[in-house]
């Protein structure tokens, strides 16, 4: 099981569009877990339209359940799927004022969402911003792979350089290998890849291409262009997924070299 979480550092960034894009992407069933604790709804305001869900129960409902004992057996009955995908969606709260039901669920969530390769499932999370109260910081901590997501310009970038450091001091704490780095979106406008990794003192583990006009599609549910699959935005998706799978993959491979040495 692996576990992908996505946060930012200021608003707005296009964390929420690159989880679903990613998640609608990706090649085995995925569990997206809208964990912003703001209460914006993004998913259901924008790709869903406002439209009525299959179910009205939302992470905090699984807080509920965390509390009773029941997390395990109630979290299937929570999801929903996309029609014609594989992705099934945990929606977020209605409203800020229910993020503080969520301190205590994080933890077992991660530990949840990691236990679900039994279903061939992985998990990619949408945490939100930064500094937010009720923030899921040991969600985050857990993940296999935490990606900061930014845009390319200078507001963007020096949002995210202010968050870094904290970013890899709770990943240097975590006490096992995990893979962080940072998403960007829109490079070359203006700064590139390589300049970004150095403000941030982080790799690029991936990028998108800067594509209004797919991207809305995912972030307000507006109808597919003629040529969406074959659009900018869907073919770095496509390759992220790729650098993504790649992060994972040496990290395990880190994990074992890490359990060897340490049985001998």
């Amino acid at each position: 099981m692996s576990l992908i979480a996505l946060t930012s550092a200021s608003a707005a960034p296009g964390a929420t569009t690159s989880a679903l894009g990613l998640a609608l992407h990706w090649p085995r069933p995925v569990v997206l877990v809208e964990a912003d604790p703001s209460g914006t709804r993004a998913l259901n305001a924008g790709y869903f339209r406002g439209g009525q869900l299959p179910t009205n129960e939302t992470i905090v409902d699984l807080a509920v359940s965390q509390r009773q004992g029941t997390l395990v057996e109630d979290l299937p009955g929570m999801l929903f799927t996309i029609p014609d995908t594989s992705v099934q969606v945990l929606t977020g709260p209605l409203r800020q004022n229910q993020s503080r039901a969520l301190d205590t669920l994080w933890e077992p969530l991660a530990s949840l969402l990691k236990s679900l390769e039994r279903n061939g499932q992985d998990a990619i999370v949408d945490l939100g911003r930064l500094g937010l109260e009720s923030f899921g910081h040991k969600l985050l901590a857990t993940a296999d792979l935490a990606l900061l997501t930014t845009r390319s310009d200078l507001p963007g970038l020096v949002a995210a350089s202010s968050w870094a450091p904290a970013l890899r001091r709770s990943f240097d704490n975590a006490g096992a290998p995990q893979a962080i780095g940072a998403l960007m979106i829109g490079p070359g406008r203006p700064y590139t890849a390589s300049e970004a990794s150095h403000v941030l003192d982080l790799p690029i583990i991936a990028t998108l291409a800067w594509d209004p006009d797919t991207a809305s599609a995912y972030s307000h549910g507006a109808t597919q262009h003629r040529k969406f699959a074959s659009a900018p935005l869907n073919k770095s998706l496509r390759a992220a997924v790729q650098s993504a799978q790649s992060a994972l993959a040496n990290t395990r491979a880190q994990l074992e070299l890490t359990t060897d040495g340490s049985q001998r």
